[in-house]
This record gives structure tokens, sequence and C-alpha cells, in this order.
């Protein structure tokens, strides 16, 4: 048995029926992905790697196939087991940050504690420290309105870590900001894969960000077209 090994996906497809008409997001799908690692998942619009996205990330299910995470067949959880999975597994980053505009950084860190029903004093302590990690707690009583836009992905960055996930899970997280804004987000992710512990997957139709990752998966009508080793990677001195 493997111990590195956290996912594996073995023969995944996805159909949605539409009136009359069956639509193939996935099919046969096979992918291991194992602690530590740092990935892209690239394609071009339409491709399925939305759909690949919301099944790693726990917010969908295969319609056949199987899909372990931690040995957990995620494939035949119910609705509350997989909310429960992706809480506790899944740190989202998100293309537009999806911060409460109400809230200063550090109580929008907190959310997915206090979701999870950790007490005050622990939140607030944890808050801090994945802040700390992406170099804001200078910044941690500013709401999102007082942020730049590198500074809210920052925060946003900080959200996903503070549960502790089985991997970070960024769906075009440069998407909203300017190329050097881009890339200093993209040092944060070499920084946090270079701690030993964080597996990175990046979701991307941007070339350009994918060979940031040491990893590069492709995908194009519902397939995976290749899976190889970026031999040509970005390096963020």
């Amino acid at each position: 048995m493997n111990d590195k090994l956290l996912i594996e996906i073995n023969n995944i497809t996805k159909r949605y029926e539409m009136g009359d008409n069956v639509v193939m997001a996935l099919q046969d799908v096979n992918l291991k992905i194992e602690r530590g690692e740092y990935l892209s998942i690239m394609g071009p619009s339409g491709s399925g790697k939305s759909t690949f996205m919301n099944i790693l990330g726990c917010l969908d299910t295969p319609s056949t196939g199987e899909y372990k995470f931690r040995g957990v067949d995620v494939s035949k959880l119910d609705d509350d087991a997989l909310s429960a999975m992706r809480n506790k597994e899944i740190g989202f980053v998100f293309q537009n940050f999806n911060l409460l505009p109400k809230l200063n950084a550090v109580q929008n860190v907190e959310l997915p504690l206090a979701y999870a029903g950790v007490p005050a004093a622990e939140r607030r302590e944890r808050a801090i420290r994945a802040l700390e990690r992406v170099k804001l707690a200078d910044r941690m009583h500013h709401k999102p309105s007082e942020l730049s836009g590198g500074q809210r992905q920052r925060v946003a960055i900080a959200r996903a870590l503070v549960t502790n996930p089985g991997i970070l899970l960024a769906d075009e997280p440069t998407g909203a900001l300017d190329s050097k804004t881009g890339v200093e987000i993209m040092r944060l992710f070499d920084e946090l894969h270079r701690e030993g512990d964080n597996t990175i997957i990046l979701i991307t139709h941007e070339q350009e960000i994918a060979n940031y990752a040491i990893r590069n998966v492709y995908i194009k009508d519902g397939t995976i077209h290749y899976d190889r080793l970026n031999t040509n990677r970005t390096i963020v001195s």
C-alpha cells in the first residue's frame, strides 16, 4: 500500500441529461495524486476541467467510477458526509476571492472554523497563524474593500489553509489579478508547496499558470490527454 497516496480516481464518468440529450462531461478518467504534490489541471473551456474540479472538491459526485480520498470512496457518500469531507479536507481558492465584505481579514479566515464548531479563542489563534503564513498579519483588521486584489487573494488562501486541509484546490487563482500581482500569488503557492506537506492543485486554462506546477494534467473533450512532469517549469525567485 502506498502511504503517500491521497487521491485515487478510477474510471470516473460524469454525464448530464438535458432533455433527450446526454452530455458526457467526463469519460473514463483515471488519476492518482500523492501527498505533497503540486499539479495543474489545464484545459480549454468546455473540456470538462470544471466538472473534474467539482468532483475533486467534493462538490459533486461521478455518474460512474470510483473516487477515493485517503482511502474513503467519496463517490458513495451521501450529501451530509460529502459536505463534512469537503469542509475538513478541501481548501478552496477562487478567482474572485469570495470574501464577506462586512468581515475583516481575520474574521473571514475564521469562517471555516466557525462552521466546524471550533471555540472562539482557538479560531482566532489559528486564523492569525494562517495570515502570518501568507504574510498578511499586519492587515488582519482590514475589510476586503481596504485591501488590494493581491491582499484579498492572500486572505482567501489563508482561509483555505486554516483547516489544515488535505488539498488546496485553486480555481484560476490569478484570473482577477494583474500580471505582477499574479506572479506574487504564484510565488506564495510555491512557498507553501516547499513547506513540504501541502498538496496543491491548480485549475487553469492558461499554460502560463500551469507552468508553475511540477506536474501537468491536460483535459480535453472530457478525457485526460496527457499527464506528465513539467520539464519547463517556471521558477519564481
